[in-house]
């Protein structure tokens, strides 16, 4: 079950269910789609891979299986991503 995290982790823009801007890593990292143009360039900070929309929960059943309440905002850290990205952003995310 995907988490639905509510924030994009950099920006902290928020990212609610049915949001179509949010944007997630094989490990649920949830950025907005500006951050993953923009700022990552497809290049997940925390792991090194791309990044694909996130799907929308049905309204029906958030009820049943809502969105994450807590916040994950964890703006860049630049030392350190400056050398994942530029070793994977030339790779496409499926060979990385």
């Amino acid at each position: 079950m995907l988490e639905l995290r509510s924030h994009c982790e950099n920006c902290a823009k928020p990212l609610p269910p049915a949001s179509t801007d949010a944007m997630i890593c094989t490990f649920e990292c949830t950025f907005c789609s500006d951050c993953v143009t923009s700022v990552l360039e497809n290049v997940c900070p925390n792991c090194g891979g791309g990044f694909e929309k996130r799907p929308v929960r049905p309204a029906q059943m958030l009820s049943k299986y809502p969105a994450q309440n807590e916040s994950i905002i964890k703006p860049i850290d630049w030392s350190s991503f400056e050398t994942i990205q530029s070793r994977n952003k030339s790779i496409p995310p499926k060979n990385r």
